[in-house]
């Protein structure tokens, strides 16, 4: 069967496997989570966009990831939750496309968003004379952008080398859609497609572990060096913190690659390492660096107890 042009093709998933019992906790499970990633992230991009106090590097830098946390879990949780309601295991070709797009977006994307704010935070601890001068709205504007751009044209270039091949089969091993499983369905020659698969993921990866890897050892140098406790204490816990969230990324990646190339794992156990990077992320790090700061948590605070305010004076 041939899909090469055929957008309408429906693709046969293998599914959960889940049982009757199963559907429903399940389906409330998937459908609390991504309510929580939703109420989350929108609670932490409205907090820093609506204050102007808070328009500074950090949390410009900041707005990025939420939007990007949005954009991976929503391919992600949308269509399992239309998979758990319906007990449907088809997917259209060109749904598949669009999911695995989004996807890979998403992942490219995080990585060079926390390699910038690990870029912002040596400015601002190794640099704090010049950190205004260098770390400007226009230069964060610049940065933004060239991290959405980059990521944009890797994964569009991806996606292009992809759907020019032939499709011929239509089973889907993966829980959900990605470039790897999409090549699986191929019958032609994807040489040129895994050589620049490996290429993307081998540049995204050299540039923010290096980035991160050196600004971080600079800054732990230079806390070392300087003899402020209270500043000291500061800057390791505000890069703890971010170090936190670029690992948790990190090694989520990194076990769902090598999951799936040890053909001892259980199939629920690759699932479940599969969906983790979709699901972790995206819950914790609004959480994370809403609680962690300070100046966003108090915001949040603030209109939580004007709205309760509001709340009571209209019920009163």
């Amino acid at each position: 069967m041939d899909l090469s042009y055929n957008t309408s093709v429906f693709l046969h998933f293998q599914g959960y496997n889940l049982s009757n019992e199963s559907v429903v906790p399940v389906f409330i499970f998937a459908t609390l989570n991504y309510m929580i990633i939703i109420f989350c992230n929108l609670t932490l991009i409205l907090t820093i966009v609506l204050n102007k106090s808070l328009h500074q590097p950090m949390h410009l830098f900041l707005v990025s990831l939420p939007i990007n946390d949005l954009i991976g879990s929503s391919a992600f949780f949308l269509q399992l939750i239309k998979e758990i309601m319906t007990n449907s295991r088809t997917i259209l070709f060109s749904t598949c496309a669009t999911q695995a797009f989004f996807i890979h977006l998403y992942a490219a994307t995080t990585v060079f968003i926390l390699a910038a704010m690990a870029y912002d935070r040596y400015m601002a601890i190794c640099n704090p004379l010049h950190y205004n001068t260098v770390m400007t709205k226009a230069h964060i504007i610049k940065i933004v952008t060239a991290v959405w751009t980059s990521c944009l044209a890797l994964i569009a270039g991806l996606f292009i080398l992809l759907l020019r091949l032939r499709f011929c089969r239509s089973e889907i091993s993966h829980p959900y859609c990605e470039n790897t499983t999409l090549l699986a369905l191929v019958c032609d020659d994807t040489t040129i497609n895994n050589i620049y698969g490996l290429f993307i993921s081998a540049l995204s990866q050299v540039i923010a572990n290096a980035t991160v890897f050196y600004t971080y050892l600079q800054i732990l140098l230079a806390c070392f060096r300087t003899k402020r406790s209270d500043t000291k204490a500061k800057a390791l816990q505000t890069c703890a913190t971010h170090l936190f969230v670029f690992l948790l990324m990190e090694c989520l990646g990194l076990f769902s690659i090598i999951s799936y190339r040890i053909k001892n794992i259980p199939p629920h156990v690759r699932r479940f390492i599969g969906v983790s990077t979709l699901i972790f992320p995206p819950t914790l790090n609004p959480i994370i660096y809403g609680l962690k700061t300070k100046e966003i948590r108090e915001k949040v605070m603030i209109a939580f107890k004007k709205k309760l305010v509001l709340t009571r004076c209209t019920f009163s």
